[in-house]
């Protein structure tokens, strides 16, 4: 019993996309998000399918926000176990609640004078 189709080996066909004529070998198959669109390209017109076509299609869980957070109060009671500050209005530790926390970010300035000669 024989196939069902001929080989077409000499079989010539057009590029969906551009209309150019090639072997019909040659042309390849269009798929969009992984779905098989029935569209045959030629090796120029033919992009793989690119992977960000495929957002949205697998749930992704990227949890940020803890259950339940509570602050760290070794900072303001003793040893410290972050030493970090940070501030503005217009510089330095904005202390509203007046604890009792080292002031670290203290701006400091001066004004000098420059001599400038030319010869």
């Amino acid at each position: 019993m024989g196939n069902k189709f001929a080989s077409g080996y000499k079989a010539i066909s057009e590029c969906d996309r551009c209309g150019q004529r090639y072997k019909l070998k040659q042309l390849r198959e269009l798929v969009i998000r992984t779905k098989n669109t029935n569209i045959l390209v030629c090796p120029q017109c033919w992009d793989p399918d690119h992977p960000q076509n495929m957002q949205g299609m697998y749930p992704v869980e990227d949890p940020q926000a803890l259950r339940d957070p509570r602050p760290d109060l070794t900072t303001y009671y003793g040893s410290p176990s972050r030493d970090i500050q940070w501030g503005w209005n217009p510089v330095g530790f904005n202390n509203i609640l007046r604890l009792p926390v080292p002031d670290n970010l203290e701006a400091q300035g001066g004004i000098g004078s420059v001599t400038v000669t030319t010869s």
